[in-house]
């Protein structure tokens, strides 16, 4: 079933050959669309975008895609000059790849939704802020490289550190920067670094760095003149992290086992993520399931990842995470976009 938020454009919505569950009309803030809807069960929500109070402003839409699945959004938009190319670019960059002009857009995108591949095209990184937070998508797309090379958002004037620390109990923290790490070297110079551990000598890879938690914070300013540090934190206190890294992810292995155990020895222990990115690795479950989980856990979902082999290519699992995180955007060989694009011609 499908949900309808509309205003100055509600006449676009009155065809739709779709099931719709509920209908709303106005204006309303970022804050009241994800209180009403961040626990509505929903297909597809159609979106006017004069429904959303000062829609001008790309922080209101950034709320809502963080507090609301926005791969079930599609963006109705209308002819506001201030919805330019810059504009449609960060919407991009959160993740809001469905966006349409016309009532045949709208219906088109609901049978046909957009993946990054098909408004790439439309992306210019340039006009994106580095920090912009992005909502789960816990679908994996499917990227195609034939034909594509990956370019880098990270400023070459500031190293970006990245913490990764289990909240569970083997949540796969050190196989996963090890494969992020391979993605990421084929565009950026990486180091990685685990505190108090030495699990990462059985990599055979010299820019994996075991450090003891007194030694972090200067291996990070021995570093500083590459482009991405992963860091393994471990047992490195919260507090003492925060003042080191530009991100924190914290990551979950969402099984009955570990999620119960924690639960019952800190019943509490989900309220301190709520302001951070919760990953959860190694994950089987489903989209609804995982909508689930975030609402008992009473914990925003940054993202979901499935289970990955060390050994193979993981690019079309780790390419749209990686740019959640803001880490990359993808461009054609030599400017030419050889994606499957579908109708968008803005």
């Amino acid at each position: 079933m499908n949900v309808i938020v509309s205003n100055l454009n509600r006449d676009k919505f009155t065809n739709l050959n779709v099931d719709i569950i509920k209908s709303i009309s106005g204006e309303f803030s970022a804050d009241e669309l994800v209180q009403t809807f961040s626990n509505f069960f929903f297909n597809r929500m159609f979106l006017d975008i004069t429904s959303i109070q000062n829609y001008r402003d790309i922080n209101n839409i950034q709320k809502l895609s963080i507090g609301l699945d926005v791969s079930k959004i599609i963006l109705l938009l209308n002819d506001d000059p201030v919805i330019n190319n810059a504009y449609i670019s960060k919407l991009i960059s959160m993740g809001i790849y469905n966006f349409a002009r016309n009532e045949n857009e709208l219906i088109y995108l609901y049978n046909n939704p957009n993946q990054y591949r098909d408004v790439v095209r439309y992306q210019n990184m340039d006009n994106v802020s580095n920090n912009v937070n992005t909502n789960a998508n816990v679908n994996s797309m499917n990227v195609n490289n034939s034909n594509q090379v990956m370019q880098g958002n990270v400023s070459s004037s500031k190293v970006n550190v990245i913490g990764f620390k289990n909240f569970t109990n083997h949540a796969g923290a050190t196989s996963l920067i090890y494969m992020i790490k391979r993605q990421l070297e084929k565009n950026y110079s990486v180091i990685s670094l685990e505190v108090n551990k030495s699990d990462f000598l059985f990599f055979n890879d010299k820019s994996m760095i075991s450090v003891t938690a007194s030694e972090l914070r200067n291996s990070i300013d021995k570093y500083r003149d590459v482009n991405i540090i992963l860091v393994d934190l471990n047992d490195f206190p919260e507090e003492d992290a925060k003042s080191l890294c530009d991100d924190i992810i914290y990551l979950i292995e969402p099984s009955t086992l570990s999620i119960n155990k924690i639960a019952r020895l800190e019943p509490n222990s989900f309220i301190k993520l709520r302001d951070y990115k919760v990953v959860l690795n190694d994950c089987l479950l489903n989209e609804k399931d995982i909508s689930l989980f975030g609402r008992e856990a009473n914990t925003k979902i940054f993202y979901a990842l499935p289970p990955m082999n060390d050994r193979e290519d993981n690019s079309r699992i780790l390419l749209p995470f990686l740019g959640k995180l803001g880490l990359y955007r993808r461009i054609s060989n030599e400017g030419n976009d050889t994606s499957n694009n579908k109708f968008l011609k803005f």
